[in-house]
């Protein structure tokens, strides 16, 4: 037995590497070289079964030895082997036929591919190690003997210029670039210029090598040209520049790359505020392009073409404290009930202002929606929502500059209240859908014919807005208050509805003029204008001809313009005060405010207590 494992042994003197003597009809491995159980992982390897160092593709060992019993020889590098903990192994196998007196046995020659790339890498290296010196000493003396033919070049021209070499280490630097740069010679030849002046973006962001430009110009072999990026000083600085990196050769052989650059700090600035400019001027043009079509519509609709007419106290007092407030910048908070004159008086005050220059802005809450109040005050960008196209202004931005008068204030939905208030106080605005603020500068003027004391009761306004807007209050009375004013008023009135008509002036006579002081004018001035260009129209014979039903019933409300939910409150709050007092302050009972309304008491005290009435008021 032992000399017939020698026989084994002396077929294995000479093989190079893991070698196995493989009996393949009893799959058994007669011998092995010192390497093979390394390799594997198996000190007892001789005297065990081949197959379980095979994988799971088995047919491709059978096909491989097919084909080294029919040559005698063969090699390949598909099968798949593993050592006897599992682990695959990447090898190429090398088989030959040895043929015995028991029969013929098979010799496999086992290349660990692994070990093969390692040592190949680690040849490499020696030599890039061994030669990267001497190559880096080339290079060096290259770029030198290039910057002491040039030095007077280099260093007159106006942009700044450096080298670098193909490890990236640079190699001179020209005057103008330590100028822009704050780095001197000393501290940048011989090392990685780009961790020292391009290793980050504006932003923050890590700038790697490999992305680079001027590493992709010796790398790739090409021509870069950047026009927006930044340098780093050694002050910490950035400086924005534009460069041209192009790669340099010695003879045949890439040496490294030469990088032009210049300052362009100053003239992005520039550019910038030139964009900034042309953003401002599209603003004021989107801005004056809804001032005009706001003026358009304040012409078409006839608005406020006559001053306060009348010679009444109440008058001389509403002129007076036009006066007075008109020069300052205090909000002012008008009231009175529908068409006393409010817009009147508030552009009487807009015009007596320093911003007379520019337009009053009016807005009014009850006619626009409860869903495009928002955009209509602050405006809003595209895409906001749902049909919003382009970039539009509020309210608020177009009066900037100017005032902003908000005809009943108590008709903003109190969610939009708040946000109202905030750009009034901060003289900021954000449009729906951005998140930039932009800042105004206006004044502003509300109206209101509701009682806002009772709308805060209520919860429908709220306090800090009214204490906001109500620095300076004026009340404008109604025209029953002022019967004394209707005499001018007519007069203005008819004048300015003939001419719109296009016929002569009827007279007044004094019977008709007291049938007009009579009346209780529940419209107030408002409707007194429609009464008077009505009655231009169907007067004949020289006489002015005035039909009002019962001058002194409020149902004459009916002839006059469709009431706005406003007055319908105040006629129900008029309503309900009335009956509390007619009723003693009663609710429920026979004789209870209740039953004369023809409502049940629960009813009413939920009216009461919407309506924000309380004892003091009947």
């Amino acid at each position: 037995m032992e000399n017939r494992d020698a026989s084994f042994d002396s077929l294995l003197a000479g093989a190079f590497g893991p070698t196995l003597l493989v009996d393949l009809k009893a799959d058994r491995i007669l011998a092995a070289t010192p390497e093979a159980p390394r390799l594997f992982k198996a000190p007892d390897l001789v005297g065990a079964r081949l197959s379980p160092l095979v994988a799971t593709d088995f047919a491709r060992m059978i096909v491989f030895l097919d084909e080294v019993f029919h040559r005698k020889s063969a090699w390949t590098r598909s099968l798949s082997l593993q050592t006897r903990e599992g682990t695959p192994l990447n090898v190429e196998v090398t088989g030959r036929v040895v043929t015995q007196a028991e029969g013929d046995l098979v010799l496999l020659n086992i290349l660990d591919l692994d070990s093969l790339d390692r040592h190949a890498e680690q040849t490499a290296a020696a030599s890039m190690y061994g030669g990267g010196i001497l190559e880096w000493q080339r290079a060096q003396a290259f770029f030198s003997e290039l910057e002491r033919q040039n030095q007077l070049i280099l260093n007159a021209a106006g942009e700044g210029i450096y080298g670098v070499n193909a490890d990236g280490k640079t190699t001179f630097v020209n005057r103008a670039a330590q100028e822009m740069l704050g780095w001197t010679t000393e501290d940048l030849l011989g090392r990685d210029i780009h961790n020292m002046i391009h290793h980050h973006h504006l932003n923050g962001e890590v700038y790697p090598s490999q992305q680079c430009p001027i590493y992709q110009s010796f790398r790739f072999e090409q021509v870069n040209r950047i026009e927006n990026e930044v340098f780093w000083r050694k002050d910490g600085k950035p400086i924005r520049v534009e460069y041209v990196s192009t790669p340099i050769y010695e003879g045949q052989v890439l040496v490294g790359a030469v990088v032009i650059f210049r300052d362009i700090t100053e003239r992005w600035e520039n550019e910038r505020k030139l964009r900034e400019a042309m953003e401002e001027v599209a603003a004021l043009r989107d801005r004056l392009m809804q001032e005009n079509a706001y003026l358009q519509e304040a012409i078409n609709i006839e608005r406020a073409h006559h001053d306060l007419i009348g010679h009444s106290p109440a008058i001389r007092q509403i002129l007076s404290q036009i006066e007075l407030v008109s020069r300052t910048e205090a909000s002012v908070l008008i009231t009175g009930e529908s068409g006393t004159g409010k817009s009147l008086v508030a552009t009487a005050i807009h015009n007596d202002s320093s911003r007379s220059r520019r337009p009053l802005i009016h807005f009014k809450g009850g006619a626009v929606s409860a869903d495009m109040i928002e955009s209509e005050l602050f405006g809003h960008v595209r895409g906001a929502f749902s049909g919003a196209l382009r970039d539009r202004p509020g309210k608020l931005e177009i009066a900037h500059g100017g005032t902003l008068f908000i005809d009943e204030i108590a008709d903003i939905p109190l969610e939009q209240q708040a946000k109202l208030l905030e750009a009034l106080q901060t003289c900021q605005v954000t449009r729906m859908g951005d998140d930039r603020r932009r800042a105004i500068d206006l004044r502003v003027i509300a109206s209101t014919c509701r009682n806002l004391e009772r709308e805060v009761q209520a919860g429908r306004m709220r306090q800090d807005l009214v204490l906001f807007l109500n620095v300076f209050p004026i009340h404008c009375p109604p025209l029953r208050e002022r019967t004394q004013d209707i005499p001018p008023l007519v007069a203005h009135l008819l004048k300015l509805a003939c001419k719109k008509l296009g016929r002569k002036e009827p007279v007044v006579t004094e019977g008709i003029m007291r049938k007009l002081q009579t009346y209780d004018w529940p419209g107030n001035v408002r409707e007194l204008a429609n009464v008077i260009e009505r009655s231009a129209i169907v007067s004949h014979a020289g006489k002015l001809t005035v039909d009002i039903q019962n001058p002194a019933a409020p149902v004459v409300r009916n002839t006059a313009a469709l009431l706005t939910e406003a007055d319908i409150d105040q006629i129900r709050i008029a309503n309900t005060i009335a009956c509390m007092k007619e009723a003693g302050g009663r609710v429920s009972g026979p004789d209870g405010a209740a039953s004369l309304l023809g409502i049940r008491p629960t009813t009413l005290y939920s009216r009461l207590q919407k309506l924000g009435l309380t004892e003091k008021d009947w």
